[in-house]
């Protein structure tokens, strides 16, 4: 059973950078296509990036483009989210989210295609 944590926040300064990972600890196996959202406050959530099944495919939302980069590490089994030049507008909880298909080439960001979802990281960003 597919079950994630993500982890990696924290209360960083503008400029700073962080990278989020999600984990799934239900030890499966298989690639899936995985994305990272996130939801401030008050707002509706927003797509940020995702990853495809195969692992050679990645979307990333113009707003964040060139500052957000997503990656999986086949080692650690996670996908994660390097963040750069963080902004007090980056202020969000950051939730990772599965497919549950068995192939995804091109990922999606839509959140309704996702199957399985974490609990969030809070991620803060303040001077």
């Amino acid at each position: 059973q597919v079950q994630l944590v993500e982890s990696g926040g924290g209360l960083v300064s503008p400029g700073e950078s962080l990278r989020l990972s999600c984990r799934d600890t239900g030890a499966t196996s298989r690639l899936r296509a995985t994305a990272w959202f996130r939801q401030a406050p008050g707002q509706k959530r927003e797509a940020l990036s995702c990853i495809n099944s195969n692992d050679d495919g990645t979307f990333t939302a113009e707003s964040v483009r060139g500052r957000f980069t997503i990656s999986r590490d086949s080692v650690k089994n996670t996908v994660d989210l390097q963040i750069t030049n963080l902004k007090p507008e980056d202020t969000a909880t950051y939730y990772c989210a599965v497919e549950d298909r068995p192939v995804v080439y091109s990922c999606s960001m839509r959140d309704g295609l996702y199957d399985y979802w974490g609990q969030g990281t809070q991620v803060t960003v303040s001077s």
